[in-house]
């Protein structure tokens, strides 16, 4: 059995309507020998700006540590704006993976232009700086947003109205990219890709609506059997210099003397 660590950037108490679907979700997604096992963070990240994104991050490279000293084989990061993803992916030998860069990189073979759907315009210029950082600046065409937050969408879960005020949002913004030549849209976060979840083959016109947390758990399974059966896993060449144990010591201590002051 492979075990592959989810952590979620909510609150799994107070977020619980989100927690319940996600496990349920991912169990039908996943082989019969893998196990996730899906993790939040306390407090949450609901304030929508780079202070609290940061605070998560930190929290993030420091439970891919907990997570392969607890023996799991894979990490994912499920929060679009890939917080701490670089980071943790230097810091530990086991398979890191986030939401934002797989379904970016997936993307690509389904399709040539693409764009972003973000749940609040204060995220558009941190996704625009990922695409860069990844490469895809002429791949993903551009960034657009709707107007809610994590609370609403949290409610939609349970309240159908919320539900179909979100969907209405998302293809009333998406509808004039698609008629401009977008073949593939991504919504840009956990909590919108698990509510278009109980959508099956979304489409827009003819455009792609893909699921980020389904091809996340996907491309982690995949990476934990490549490194099973070729011995593939993260080059420490350059990026990803692995840091020594005191600096990884140093790096957690300095978070838990943190969190006492």
């Amino acid at each position: 059995m492979k075990r592959i660590w989810y952590q979620s950037f909510v609150d799994p108490k107070e977020q619980a309507d989100y927690f319940e679907c996600l496990r349920q979700t991912i169990t039908q997604w996943t082989d019969s020998t893998t196990q996730v096992d899906v993790h939040g963070i306390v407090p949450p990240d609901l304030e929508l700006n780079r202070l609290t994104e940061l605070r998560c991050s930190a929290q993030v490279v420091a439970n891919a540590i907990a997570a392969e000293r607890q023996g799991y084989d894979a990490f994912v990061i499920g929060h679009f704006q890939d917080g701490g993803l670089y980071e943790a992916r230097a810091a530990v030998d086991i398979p890191v993976l986030a939401l934002g860069e797989s379904s970016m990189l997936m993307s690509c073979m389904v399709g040539r232009r693409i764009t972003l759907v973000t749940i609040n315009p204060i995220f558009i210029p941190i996704h625009e700086e990922q695409i860069i950082r990844y490469g895809l600046q002429h791949r993903v065409v551009s960034v657009k947003a709707i107007e809610t937050n994590p609370q609403n969408l949290v409610r939609a879960f349970t309240d159908p109205n919320a539900f179909q005020n979100i969907r209405t949002q998302f293809e009333t913004e998406v509808q004039p990219l698609v008629q401009a030549g977008v073949e593939v849209i991504i919504p840009a976060g956990g909590l919108p890709a698990l509510l278009f979840a109980r959508i099956k083959d979304f489409k827009i016109g003819e455009a792609v609506v893909i699921n980020p947390i389904n091809i996340v758990v996907k491309m982690a399974e995949m990476s934990l059997r490549v490194k099973e059966q070729v011995g593939l896993n993260v080059s420490r060449a350059g990026a990803f210099v692995k840091p020594s144990d005191k600096a990884i010591k140093e790096f957690l201590e300095s978070l838990n003397q943190t969190r006492g002051d």
